[in-house]
Parts: C-alpha cells; structure tokens; sequence
C-alpha cells in the first residue's frame, strides 16, 4: 500500500504546515522569522471575536533558535492587538493543557518535537486545547500569502502586551499529580527518567519526586544544542544501562517535546508505543473504562497489536499517521483511548493531545495496581517482524506517478501475500521516505524494504 500524504496537493498557497504544525531548519524559509511573525499575525485575526481582550500563551522546548522565534511569534501576535503570555521551556502538553484551563484563546508552541537542534517548528492550539484543524491551518497559509493583514493594524492602546507566567510549570504539576490515582503511590519506586535535554528536563522529575518515586535523572542538562542528542525517546541505549546499573524498575524515555513515551522495562528492553498500548488498553477494559470498546491507532502500528487486543474483543480503528489524526477520530466518534507506536499516547478522558509524563503516569499505575514488573505486562505483545526504513529524498513527487516504486511495492506484496503489509509514505516533518514492511520473516522483510528503498532513491534522487 502506497500513500503520499505529505507530497504536493496542487493547492492555491503553498504549503507551510505539515502533520505536526510548520517545521523546518531554523533560519531558513519556513522556519525564519518573518514567517513566524506572519504566522502570529494571522493566528490572532482568526481568535479575536468579541470586544475583550484576548490572549495567547506561548512555550518552547529547549533550541538555540527558540529565542528567535519566541520574539518574532509574539511580535506578531501583539501586532494584531493580542496579548502574549510567555512561558519559556515547557513540554507540548502542557500548553495544550494551560491554553484551555487558563481560558486563552489559543496556545503555541515553538518546537520540532523529537528532531536535532537545527531544526525548529511552530503549532498551534485553539482554545478549547486541540490541535488546529486542517482547515484552520489551510486559512493561515491563505491569510499570510494573500497579505490581506498588512493593512490591519491596531494603534496605541490596542496593541498587544507581554507578560512572562513564572507559575506555568507549578501549574502543570499539580495537574499531572492530580491525574495519578489518589489510592496509588510511586513510594519505593526507583526509576530513571531521560528528558532528552528538551522541554520536560524539571517538569516530569519533580512530577515523579513529589509523587514518591527515587529518580535517577539523564537528559536534564539542555545547552541549546543538545535536545535529543543520543537521548530521549529515539535513542534510549542509555536509558537502557542506566536502568541496569541502578536496578530500576522501570526507564522512562521523553522526547525534546515531551509528547511522546517509550520505556524501558527492568530488564533493560525498551517497551514502544505499541506494547503501551495493548498494556494500558488491558486496563482500560478491566476497569471498563475503554469507550466503546475501541483502540485507536495509526497505520504504522504492528499487526501485533491488533492480535493482542482482541483477547478482550477491542476493535481497532486505524488513521493516517500524526497524533492529531488519531484525536480527531477518538473525538469524532467518541473514543477514549489511541496512540501511536512512535510513543504518541492520548487518554482523551484526561489530556487533549499526546502527553508523554501522562501517559508514563498512565504505565506506572497499571504497574501499581497490578503489582506485577513491566517485563509481564508486556507478553500479552507479541509483535510481528517490522522494518522501518527511511530513505532521505531530495524532491516530494507524488507516489503514484513513479512507476518505478509502483512496480516494486507491487511486487513486494505479491511475495508477502496475506502474511504481511507494506506501507510508503512521505514523512510529514522531514525530507524523507519512511517505507514500513511487516511480515513472518525478519531477514525477508528487510531486503524487501531495501528494493523498494533502492526503487526510491533511483526515482528521487
């Protein structure tokens, strides 16, 4: 199955926004700073409505290049007569959650989630704490390219101001304690949490320490530089030995943005999205607390999954790849639980997006109220052999007119016939490729990928 969900739509603007908000190298067209305050500017046309004064609140996560973008957003924002609250470092999840128990009328990020430093992004949340929508989104892009705002500008005191919100991240804390069942404790618990050096390095420690657990700290130190160097959520070796030496009970893995988990169990294996998903859907329908009985995912999670569930008769609804997707299917049919396997977590009964130290909380207290190590929980997953490869590309064409690729896919899933799958699709946030092959035979499905990768980088350069 061939999919190009990021390549060019042919519509009348271009295309700034991806599958997780505008993203890019810092400094360099979208990311630069004359679009961040465009983007500003428009997003505070769309939420004025009525005569009070409206207000956006603002994070980032840990980049050199925040600084620079934070300002320009703001100037933006202010420039159209709203008002800015500033909350400097602070996790995706939190801003979602403080735009709408603050009553803002929107929220941003400044962010590019689990990406190097270089790299830079801007979403936004609306006022009720969910992502924009894809029209939202299409009515920025048009409100920036047709420059119908250049006229619009307030004077005097109907410019915006600026404040910084030093309350921000205490704020966050006692939400995420209030998340975590009162009958449970993290007493005893020895952990270790990495936080990627990103937006939740004194955020989810102080979360776990307050609730009672010993924890032992990696990814703490941000320098601009590093957010998701050798750490974090992608690359848990660390993790991995430090739960080993220090005989934890479980490891903790953030990424820069602090949406997104994977864990290590106390044997050192690192547990994905998808192991999560089938240990807390488990739960869920044994506390009957699973809306209709249905688990939400994306068509990158493995077959897997779908086999572990069923032991509890949980359908699976599948969607297009991005946490978003996922929350707009749990919201437009009334689900309460979905994710993804890069570690994207959404329980919609307590969060409005993805919230790593949520759902981590989430892990924990499956683990307290079964009293059983993690490395049990997890033998109800048993995963097919998956192989992920992605293939940096110079251009985004659209796949169906690359007969090439069509030919190999096709002849892929001739050999795999009913035992596997294959998924190719553009990412949304990167140059890139991502070719998924699922099937029996570990050494089979990677050679498969590897044709349909070398078909790619012919046809792409």
């Amino acid at each position: 199955m061939a999919s190009s969900s990021s390549a060019t739509s042919g519509a009348a603007y271009p295309k700034l926004f991806g599958t997780d908000g505008v993203r890019g190298v810092a400094n360099v067209f979208p990311m630069t700073s004359e679009i961040a305050m465009q983007l500003g500017r428009a997003l505070a046309f769309l939420i004025r409505r009525g005569t009070h004064r409206h207000r956006v609140i603002i994070g980032k996560d840990t980049r050199l290049s925040g600084y620079m973008l934070e300002q320009a957003l703001a100037s933006g924002i202010m420039s159209m007569g709203v008002d800015v609250a500033l909350l400097g470092p602070m996790p995706t999840p939190a801003i979602s959650h403080l735009t709408n128990s603050m009553r803002c009328d929107a929220g941003a990020v400044i962010s590019a989630s689990h990406n190097p430093y270089q790299d830079n992004g801007i979403k936004f949340f609306w006022r009720d704490g969910f992502k924009l929508p894809d029209e939202t989104e299409s009515k920025i892009e048009q409100l920036i390219f047709e420059k119908s705002l250049d006229s619009l500008r307030p004077t005097a005191t109907k410019i915006g101001g600026a404040i910084r919100l030093d309350d921000a991240r205490g704020r966050y804390i006692e939400y995420l304690k209030n998340s975590f069942p009162r009958e449970l404790a993290l007493d005893g618990i020895k952990l270790v949490v990495d936080c990627a050096n990103g937006a939740a390095y004194r955020v989810a420690p102080e979360v776990l320490e307050e609730l009672g657990a010993k924890v032992i700290r990696l990814g703490v130190t941000p320098d601009g530089k590093n957010i998701n160097h050798r750490c974090g959520a992608l690359h848990p070796e660390d993790l991995q030995k430090a739960v080993l030496k220090h005989k934890a009970q479980i490891g903790i893995a953030l990424d820069g943005d602090a949406d997104r988990l994977i864990v290590v169990d106390e044997k050192g294996q690192v547990v994905d999205g998808d192991a999560i998903m089938a240990i807390c859907t488990g739960e869920l329908v044994q506390r009957k607390a699973l809306k209709k009985n249905t688990l939400v995912t994306t068509v990158m999670s493995n077959v897997g999954l779908e086999r572990a569930v069923k032991a509890w008769g949980v359908k699976v609804v599948r969607t297009k790849v991005g946490d978003r997707y996922v929350v707009e299917e749990m919201r437009k049919h009334g689900y309460s639980f979905g994710g993804e396997q890069s570690g994207h977590l959404v329980f919609l009964d307590q969060a409005t997006t993805g919230d790593g130290t949520l759902a981590a909380l989430n892990v924990l207290a499956v683990m307290g109220r079964a009293q059983k190590p993690l490395s049990e929980l997890t033998r109800i997953f048993q995963p097919v052999p998956q192989v992920l490869l992605n293939v940096v590309v110079k251009e985004k064409r659209e796949l169906s007119n690359l007969p090439d690729v069509l030919k190999a896919i096709a002849a892929i899933e001739k050999k795999l016939g009913k035992d596997g799958r294959v998924l190719v699709r553009y990412s949304g946030t990167e140059p890139k490729v991502r070719v998924l092959v699922e099937g029996p035979d570990a050494k089979k499905i990677k050679a498969y990928a590897e044709e349909i990768g070398d078909a790619l980088r012919a046809a792409l350069g």
